[in-house]
């Protein structure tokens, strides 16, 4: 019996979405106020779930304080008041879409999750705008 278990968190976090390659009317047509020069920021809210097998000994499917240091460590400490196309490596060359954010969180998390449980993030840029990746 499989079963999904979540952990809520956020981070700010400051941004611009723009292309490098795009001239200044391309990038404001295609990204609007997203792509002004001085960032703007979003307070992000994240849920990351694990699913899997309940462990006979423990009950658990992961251990909730494992999860949550886990998501302080990887996401919170690395992504909390950064400005991401300037302090966070990733983003050098990737532009800091709200759907990009979630695979890198993703991609962080995945090695320290069990090979025999799914992972999902859902990430919410605004209380109406969020994005879900399960690899």
């Amino acid at each position: 019996m499989k079963v999904k278990v979540s952990r809520k968190a956020h981070f700010n976090a400051a941004h611009r979405l723009y292309r490098k390659d795009w001239d200044d009317k391309k990038n404001t047509d295609v990204f609007g106020k997203c792509n002004n020069p001085n960032f703007h920021g979003h307070n992000y809210e994240l849920i990351v779930s694990v699913t899997g097998e309940i462990d006979a000994e423990t009950g658990f499917v992961i251990d909730m304080k494992i999860l949550k240091d886990l998501i302080k460590l990887e996401v919170e400490d690395y992504l909390d008041h950064k400005n991401l196309n300037v302090d966070v490596a990733e983003f050098k060359n990737l532009n800091p879409t709200a759907e990009n954010i979630a695979v890198i969180i993703w991609k962080k998390l995945r090695p320290h999750i069990s090979d025999i449980s799914d992972l999902e993030v859902v990430l919410y840029e605004t209380p109406r705008n969020f994005v879900t990746f399960s690899g």
